[in-house]
């Protein structure tokens, strides 16, 4: 059973064992896409996923794919890329820059699934200082990127793009270095895709899931705008 939310930001999801095993996660439609509908979802291990044509959908799949910051793989024809200092990286400069080149076409896939209606959302929460963005600059130009959500010790990602080769896989380590010493403890992949797991990623039951966060969102956290604590290369860490 597919649950119909009303448009009160106040109204509660249904819980998350409630959802359909096929499609994996669905879990409710309708709503809006406030901050405080956002945040509570979030907590609660549910993201929003849909078409320009459909209504807002609400997904928790089980298992869920998530990276542990010091899981994080890199291989070593990246940890050369690293080394070479070919690409500047920042936080936060650019956050609009970057869910636009996320919600571009791909070249396997002609549409999007990331709306106007989002992108004005995930703006919304960037403002306040909870939705974050990593920029990688090649020679003044954005090149790559992600974004997503931070609530307490958890980073939810949600997209990231990449127009030369490496530029996303170079925002990832950056983000898992910066997350790491500032104790953070999980980053939310969503779902599967082998290229995540290729970097360390793995599937790791709902339940458990759900648990970590319980445990992990209640902590300090680091709200308002993120920077580069260390501007220099991860690369070293991974010698």
């Amino acid at each position: 059973m597919i649950f119909r939310l009303s448009e009160d930001p106040y109204s509660p999801f249904p819980d998350v064992s409630l959802a359909e095993f096929e499609p994996n996660g669905l879990l409710a439609v309708g709503g809006d896409l406030s901050p405080m509908r956002l945040v509570s979802a979030y907590r609660q291990g549910i993201f929003p996923w849909y078409s320009e044509q459909e209504p807002i959908l609400w997904w928790s799949p089980d298992p869920r794919t998530v990276l542990f910051p010091d899981h994080l793989k890199i291989s070593r024809s990246l940890r050369k890329t690293l080394r070479k200092g070919l690409f500047q990286v920042s936080m936060d400069q650019g956050f609009q820059q970057v869910i636009e080149a996320c919600a571009a076409p791909r070249r396997d896939s002609p549409g999007t699934w990331l709306t106007r209606e989002m992108i004005l959302a995930y703006r919304q929460l960037h403002e306040l200082g909870l939705a974050h963005s990593v920029e990688v600059w090649q020679e003044g130009r954005l090149v790559g990127g992600l974004y997503g959500v931070a609530i307490g010790g958890v980073f939810f990602g949600e997209s990231m793009f990449s127009r030369v080769s490496d530029a996303s896989k170079v925002a990832l380590v950056h983000l898992c270095e910066q997350l790491l010493a500032w104790g953070f403890r999980m980053v939310d992949c969503q779902v599967y895709t082998q290229h995540l797991v290729s970097l360390g990623a793995d599937e790791i039951p709902r339940e458990a899931f759900c648990r970590h966060l319980d445990d992990w969102c209640k902590l300090p956290g680091r709200p308002g705008p993120w920077s580069c604590a260390d501007p220099a290369s991860p690369a070293a860490n991974h010698e």
